[in-house]
């Protein structure tokens, strides 16, 4: 799993968001959440190889959490994170058939993403490390804020780091400015196996519904995406509106 030349520029898009959003010190130990699907796998494998060279020492240790739907193969995440030399803490959970049962009122997304969320806070302390590492990429980033406005009537996304519980733990999410092709193109690259999500809503969810929404849009002017994505930190307060009552006709 050499560095090649190809792979030089998302090393770069990480390092800077790295550095911008001060993400990673000296002697941190990061808990890296790995699901599986491509922007973990390649998360965890551009923390550990870049260890090589950059002067900042840290520690990573994977967590994967099976959803619980039949075919998942969680001895294939597991072969791949030893394969790095990473330390790997896997679990069963049941997250996903609960999620989609009578027991669930909610959106199944929601309600599994919930109970993951919860386990690897509790995991990520059990193990010692003060940062957990997810691995949303620039585009998550993006539908994230649509999601948000569509579903939540606010405006909102996720941000590259989010400290919680009195700053005894920090989640940090590096692949912040790296574009969902890029890792395309690296786990293509790589060969590394293709772990398919068995969830029964992948590709249904309201996030694919707006992914696909924003796709269409992206391909009338290359300009968009970029633009959406310096408007989440370029905000002009004065012209958004006073916040309106609840239950107020309008």
């Amino acid at each position: 799993m050499d560095v090649i030349p190809a792979d030089r520029k998302i090393f770069r898009t990480l390092g800077r968001a790295i550095r911008h959003y001060d993400l990673i010190r000296a002697g941190d130990r990061i808990a890296v959440a790995v699901s599986g699907g491509k922007d973990s796998l390649s998360l965890l494998w551009l923390l550990q190889t870049r260890l090589r060279w950059v002067p900042v020492r840290y520690s990573l240790t994977a967590i994967h959490l099976d959803p619980g739907f039949p075919g998942s193969r969680p001895a294939r995440v597991e072969d791949f994170c030893r394969s790095l030399g990473v330390p790997f803490h896997g679990e069963q959970t049941d997250y996903g058939p609960r999620a989609h049962s009578a027991e669930n009122r909610e959106n199944p997304c929601f309600f599994c993403a919930r109970l993951r969320r919860k386990r690897l806070f509790e995991l990520a302390a059990a193990l010692g490390c003060s940062k957990l590492a997810l691995g949303h990429n620039q585009d998550d980033i993006i539908e994230t804020l649509f999601l948000n406005i569509f579903y939540s009537g606010e405006i909102g996304t996720m941000v590259p780091r989010q400290t919680l519980f009195k700053g005894a733990l920090t989640i940090i999410r590096p692949l912040a400015l790296t574009a969902e092709k890029e890792i395309k193109g690296l786990l293509s690259r790589k060969g590394w196996p293709d772990m398919v999500n068995t969830c029964p809503s992948a590709g249904v969810s309201s996030r694919a519904g707006v992914k696909k929404m924003l796709n269409e849009i992206y391909a009338t002017n290359r300009k968009i995406r970029g633009n959406t994505f310096r408007a989440l930190s370029t905000v002009r307060s004065e012209y958004l509106l006073p916040e309106v009552p609840r239950g107020r006709r309008t």
